[in-house]
């Protein structure tokens, strides 16, 4: 893990432009640096040393001179790679992954990754060719950005490497704020910045003298809705599921520094621990977040897992405050503005990594992407029940079943929660049926957005915007792997994977490594009926049958807690921070011309004195606030009007 930043194209001061560039960044690689600069190209890169510790160093060029590459990420299957390599008569110079990839591009040119069974983002210059070539992993674990000026184009592992650049500045795009208050995340390549823009995940960009072209070398996809199924028999998917499951953990522990593992106490993160801790020879070692909060907390289910592995566990107690203490570094590593504080303990969890010693940890995320885990899908399949008898008051209630951690939610009648989940007046076959309720639970924060940013926005409609993007496959899918792919491609790379998943992590220098998103066990996955993974009302079943006796039953059989964390009331009450008033002052917001000053106001002293605030409320607070400390950490100011997209 590291990251890098170059470009391509006639520039002055390169060696001195490269080295603000990775200065930057020097956060994700604090063990080395390098620089490598040619005739109109040039690449940077801090280096996290975890493969190949002592030869590993980059940009780093194969023998001929002809490539160099700098890279971000590793891949895992890079053993068996270099041995079909060695045996066509391939010598190698280092023990590093990089050096594969460099002997597969001299072969294959782009092709070579789909090869890759990794988590990376790379940068190869082709002197021969002449040409720049920028590709990203399937899932869109790390990160890539790129933008242009005065004919160049530059590239970075972050946003804050590129605002090095002469002539480049930060500025927000009002889209990208719509799609946040929206969808949780910029639709890519769109980021929060104008003019600066995101590498979609499985693609590559090549760039010559004056031509850029952009192509997919791979594509998450499911079976006909009708199409009969590859497996038939539970046992008989469970069993392959686990030797692969078993594998992409194998793979993932593979390093030259020891590997920890995150436990939420969940199933997810507690199979792959398990997993895990049959795989080392050394005691595995766990990392949890606590909160006070008993809504938010399972410390007891973490103590219960790491006691029946084994593990030496740490945990880090997120207490009242600690989310507002940190949040201003959360956005600034994140580079975006987000609607909920839930990347700010794992930011604290990172650092706790960081300070055991460690540089590398598993973790369960995109299991609920995979295998449909989360409340959305389960509250589809309710939804479209009651949609086929609308004036039923019986189905309805089914929706307490979905939240029992919600107290205020059981307390509600018939009526409201059939009205509050869209059942019976949605169109079953609307493509976004799935996420409707979420996007206009969360597009309602929206009514805090100032009338020139409303102007700006022209009516621009997020959620069509992302109808638009959706392949011409979409409609011939089951309903479960449609709202599978909305997860899995737009708000798994956008958010999880980038606000809670890297950026946190590599914070502190951390690399998180993510066995469920092995692209080997998503496209199987991908494959299974629907029933296999929602059986009924009964999330990730196909991952329960696995887990079978290699966790306790009370983990193996509870319901899916998602994640979360504190919203608003983190930052207002006795202890609010300075910053916090600062940032929502009539002053500031008035001046960033981008929320409505006394309706701020208003919803900064209803979360004062009403600490139990609704979705809405929460999401804009959290979201006006993490704007607000955007404009003032990358604009240099509190604010800077937006203009028109």
């Amino acid at each position: 893990m590291c990251g890098f930043g170059g470009y391509f194209g006639s520039i002055r001061d390169a060696e001195a432009l490269l080295a603000r560039m990775i200065a930057a960044i020097a956060h994700r690689g604090p063990d080395e640096q390098g620089k490598f600069v040619a005739a109109d190209a040039g690449l940077g890169h801090a280096r996290l040393s975890v493969i190949g510790i002592g030869d590993g160093q980059q940009p780093m060029s194969d023998v001929s001179g002809n490539l160099t590459i700098a890279f971000n990420g590793e891949i895992f299957n890079y053993l068996e790679l270099r041995e079909g390599l060695i045996a066509k008569g391939r010598r190698f110079r280092t023990s590093s992954d990089t050096e594969v990839i460099l002997h597969l591009f001299d072969e294959m040119g782009e092709d070579c990754l789909s090869l890759l069974n990794g988590d990376f983002a790379l940068a190869i210059w082709d002197n021969r060719r002449r040409r720049m070539v920028l590709a990203r992993d399937r899932m869109g674990v790390r990160p890539l950005f790129y933008t242009s000026k005065d004919g160049v184009l530059y590239f970075a592992s972050e946003i804050k490497a590129l605002l090095k650049v002469p002539g480049v500045s930060a500025e927000i795009d009002p889209i990208a704020l719509d799609q946040i208050f929206t969808l949780w995340a910029p639709i890519a390549p769109r980021t929060a910045f104008r003019n600066i823009y995101e590498l979609e995940p499985a693609s590559v960009m090549i760039a010559t003298p004056g031509q850029v072209t952009f192509k997919r070398y791979w594509q998450l996809d499911y079976p006909h809705r009708d199409a009969p199924p590859e497996f038939t028999n539970e046992d008989d998917a469970a069993e392959e599921l686990q030797a692969l499951l078993s594998d992409a953990v194998r793979l993932r522990m593979r390093a030259d520094v020891p590997v920890g593992s995150y436990l939420s106490g969940g199933l997810d993160s507690s199979l792959v621990s398990a997993l895990a801790a049959g795989m080392t020879p050394l005691q595995l070692q766990t990392f949890s977040v606590t909160f006070d909060s008993a809504e938010h907390d399972e410390s007891a289910f973490q103590t219960e897992m790491a006691s029946a592995l084994c593990a030496r566990h740490r945990t880090i107690a997120c207490h009242a405050g600690d989310i507002a203490g940190v949040f201003p570094d959360v956005i600034r590593f994140a580079e975006r503005p987000i609607i909920r504080t839930a990347p700010a303990p794992l930011y604290q969890l990172s650092g706790l990594v960081r300070q055991a010693g460690l540089k590398v940890v598993l973790t369960g995320e995109g299991a609920d992407e995979v295998f449909a885990g989360y409340d959305i899908f389960r509250e589809a399949r309710v939804r479209r029940f009651c949609g086929r008898q609308p004036a039923s008051r019986i189905r309805p209630n089914l929706f307490r079943r979905l939240y029992p951690y919600l107290p205020g939610l059981q307390q509600q009648s018939v009526e409201y929660l059939a009205a509050f989940f869209g059942a019976g007046n949605a169109a079953l076959d609307d493509p976004l049926f799935s996420h409707r309720p979420r996007f206009k639970t969360t597009a309602a924060a929206k009514i805090f957005f100032s009338g020139d940013l409303r102007a700006t926005l022209k009516g621009y409609d997020a959620a069509e915007e992302l109808v638009s993007r959706l392949p011409q496959a979409f409609s011939h899918w089951h309903p479960l792997h449609q709202a599978q792919y909305l997860e899995s491609r737009f708000l798994l790379p956008g958010y999880i994977l980038c606000s809670q998943g890297d950026r946190m992590a590599m914070a502190h220098g951390i690399e998180g490594r993510f066995p469920y998103l092995d692209h080997r066990l998503v496209e199987f996955a991908a494959g299974l009926p629907p029933e296999m993974k929602l059986k009924g009302l009964v999330e990730k079943h196909i991952l329960r049958k696995v887990a079978g006796h290699l966790l306790p039953s009370a983990i193996r059989e509870r319901s899916k807690q998602p994640y979360r964390a504190p919203e608003a009331r983190s930052f207002v009450g006795a202890g609010e921070l300075d910053y916090v008033r600062d940032c929502l002052s009539e002053a500031n917001i008035a001046a960033g011309g981008l929320f409505n000053t006394k309706a701020v106001a208003s919803l900064h002293e209803k979360c004062r004195t009403q600490p139990a605030s609704g979705f809405r409320d929460n999401a804009a607070f959290v979201g006006i606030l993490s704007t607000q400390l955007w404009q003032k950490n990358f604009t240099g100011q509190e604010a800077g009007a937006a203009r028109a997209a």
